[in-house]
């Protein structure tokens, strides 16, 4: 359960997220206002990807996949498994990091310009971050 809940709230995660960069673009290329719109938006993806990485822990401890393949293995001999055990992880909370340093910075810029361009630099790379390690063969089912 734990599982799917984590690979369906992703599918919200990268919405919101590429809601998050898109709108921050738009409003950094049209010099607009930063609203209470923009700032639910940023505020959301935040949210949901802080909710991602606490359902991902969960499920990282509680898993085959996750903490006893890592324990279990030698990094050089895990295979495919790399990916799920230590690259989806570390990567995702890198991320995750990232979005948050965005957060935080664009709350102190003095002009809407410059707290977009916060907004769509960092949680852009946290957006890249996460779509360069997601399991794409399990969600495409190849």
């Amino acid at each position: 359960m734990i599982k799917d809940l984590h690979s369906y709230w992703a599918f919200l995660v990268l919405l919101i997220l590429i809601i998050a960069v898109a709108n921050a673009i738009m409003g950094f290329t049209t010099n607009r206002k930063f609203t209470a719109k923009d700032l639910r938006i940023s505020l959301f993806a935040l949210i949901f990807t802080h909710l991602q990485l606490l359902i991902g822990i969960i499920l990282y401890f509680t898993s085959g996949k996750g903490w006893e393949v890592f324990s279990s293995t030698k990094i050089g001999d895990m295979g495919p498994a790399r990916l799920m055990a230590l690259e989806h992880p570390i990567i995702g909370i890198l991320a995750i990091v990232f979005i948050t340093i965005g957060w935080s910075k664009h709350k102190k810029q003095e002009t809407a310009k410059r707290a977009f361009g916060k907004i769509a630099l960092f949680y852009g790379i946290g957006l890249v971050l996460i779509l360069s390690r997601l399991p794409w063969k399990i969600w495409l089912g190849l």
